[in-house]
């Protein structure tokens, strides 16, 4: 019984040290690859959605060989391979290292909408695209900062292949950020917060016009003057909100209400 458990003990000893034997040879097989084949290899690790790998290969490349046309296009792959592994903060790392580096590079307005789609998935990720949650409760901090992401590339390049995309994504996030700002009204409005529940709306109508939500702004903004005894800015919100929605149907709640 003993000889057989020293015989097993030797046995897992020589396989675990080969194992490590291989993982060192593994991880140091690169040290002779020229660069193309460096390339190439990770290339190959991405196309096959082995991110990990990919982005293993990839790292070594920038140090390795960080000048030139590999190492441009190693991080620019590398930035991608973050992305797709829900890596938001190395992935914008990347992006805007790429761009400092190779602000002329024939490719870097893709890197400005990388970096802008980073940010637009990073509250949401997985959850947000396949679940249908509700868009208005993510963090309107990243949501306006991915606003400002894509704003920067349709400035910076308006005839970009991605420009009409982004563009997109901005009416989006604008419609989402609108929305967070009347959410918030309504929470203010439920705490008997007349005056903040007005100038949050306010905000939507002044800063988010030609959203949804306006409709709605303009109800909460007719409400609260209400109450607060604000009769002409009640009025004006209320006729605003009847010229362009006339069945809003909190027309006649608010006319309904009595301040004494």
């Amino acid at each position: 019984m003993r000889k057989s458990l020293r015989i097993f003990a030797a046995i897992s000893l020589a396989v675990a040290c080969g194992l490590c034997g291989c993982a060192q040879s593994a991880k140091d097989v690169t040290e002779s690859w020229p660069v193309d084949r460096l390339y190439n290899e990770a290339k190959a690790a991405l196309n096959r959605k082995n991110y990990d790998k990919a982005k293993e290969y990839y790292r070594v490349l920038e140090t390795r060989f960080p000048f030139g046309v590999y190492g441009q296009q190693a991080l620019l792959d590398l930035a991608y391979a973050y992305y797709k592994t829900e890596d938001p903060d190395n992935a914008i790392e990347t992006c805007e290292r790429f761009i400092k580096l190779h602000p002329q590079h024939a490719h870097v307005d893709y890197v400005y909408y990388l970096r802008g789609l980073a940010d637009f998935y990073r509250s949401g990720g997985l959850a947000q695209r396949f679940m249908n949650l509700d868009s208005s409760q993510r963090d309107p901090a990243t949501n306006l900062r991915a606003f400002e992401r894509f704003s920067e590339l349709v400035r910076r390049f308006p005839d970009s292949r991605y420009a009409p995309d982004a563009r997109q994504r901005m009416v989006y996030l604008r419609n989402i950020l609108a929305e967070h700002e009347v959410e918030t009204a309504h929470y203010y409005l439920r705490r008997g917060a007349y005056l903040a529940a007005a100038n949050r709306a306010r905000y939507v109508v002044e800063h988010y016009a030609r959203t949804p939500s306006v409709s709605e702004a303009l109800a909460v903004m007719a409400r609260a003057y209400r109450v607060l005894g604000l009769d002409e800015l009640s009025t004006d919100a209320l006729r605003v909100l009847r010229l362009n929605h006339p069945e809003h149907p909190d027309i006649r709640e608010v006319e309904r209400i009595r301040v004494r």
